[in-house]
């Protein structure tokens, strides 16, 4: 097996498609499907199954899926200790627009303070679809609230935080509820059970896709909204609304996939995170 058939085997895992691939890494399809059934042929195993959108992994795909990660990031890391000024390290993290949006910033600040070799990237989409990156190996780690698949991911990390309640200073009774767009959003489902304590019936309701619009259509007087307390700190806006420190806390954790070989930038920032 060479390195680069398993790179580009790496690709179509994590994108499901030979086209796609073949788009993103700038060849032919021709190309990538021939690449993959070199691989399949030299192995002896079908390692996809083909569909009408696209390919996904069989259980021997997965399992070289496994390996190539851990392959290739002892690539990375040996050319990272041969000649640093070249290879710098890299670590992934994924979080949900609304999480990443606040105390991670800080976080990631914090921690390149002191590891300035690190290459740091943040991937924001929904909690099943950072999930499934976090299995494919597309991110290092995700920090994640709720649920997840324990027998398939380990928390290594975890963090409350304080949350409120925003509102124009005049409100009505029955306010409208404003929203982030993503169902699995914390700090959304929270404000849906608040309207329900407070019997409010059929509530007004108004979709935003960041905390940043939110909190500005607060300001604006259009309805009220839960966000984290960090949000408060330095916002002028703040000084115009009523916030009211709610007793509940919600818990963020930081996962990373069961069994998978850690990378040196990867223990450096678990490390981080324990000594915050």
């Amino acid at each position: 097996m060479e390195s680069h058939d398993l790179w580009i085997f790496k690709h179509v895992a994590e994108l499901q498609s030979i086209s796609r691939t073949a788009e993103k890494l700038g060849y032919v399809q021709p190309n990538i499907s021939q690449r993959i059934k070199s691989l399949e042929e030299e192995l002896g195993v079908q390692l996809f199954i083909r569909n009408n959108r696209g390919v996904t992994l069989t259980e021997d795909g997965k399992i070289l899926l496994d390996y190539t990660n851990q392959i290739m990031l002892l690539m990375d890391e040996a050319k990272t200790k041969i000649n640093p000024k070249k290879w710098r390290e890299s670590l992934i993290i994924g979080a949900p627009q609304t999480i990443s949006a606040v105390k991670v910033p800080w976080l990631f600040s914090s921690f390149l303070q002191s590891n300035t070799n690190i290459d740091l990237k943040i991937k924001t989409n929904n909690k099943l679809k950072l999930q499934e990156m976090l299995s494919y190996g597309e991110v290092d780690g995700i920090f994640i609230n709720g649920t997840y698949n324990d027998s398939q991911f380990e928390n290594v990390y975890s963090y409350f935080e304080n949350i409120i309640l925003t509102s124009p200073i005049e409100q009505h009774h029955h306010p409208t509820l404003l929203i982030n767009s993503d169902p699995s959003c914390i700090y959304r489902n929270k404000l849906l059970d608040f309207a329900e304590e407070q019997n409010w019936k059929q509530p007004n309701i108004i979709e935003f896709d960041s905390l940043e619009s939110i909190l500005q259509a607060v300001h604006a007087g259009l309805g009220i909204s839960i966000l984290p307390a960090d949000v408060a700190h330095g916002r002028k806006e703040m000084k115009t609304i009523h916030h009211e420190k709610l007793l509940d806390k919600i818990k963020i954790d930081f996962i990373i996939k069961r069994g998978k070989q850690r990378s040196q930038s990867l223990k450096k920032f678990i490390g981080f995170l324990k000594e915050v």
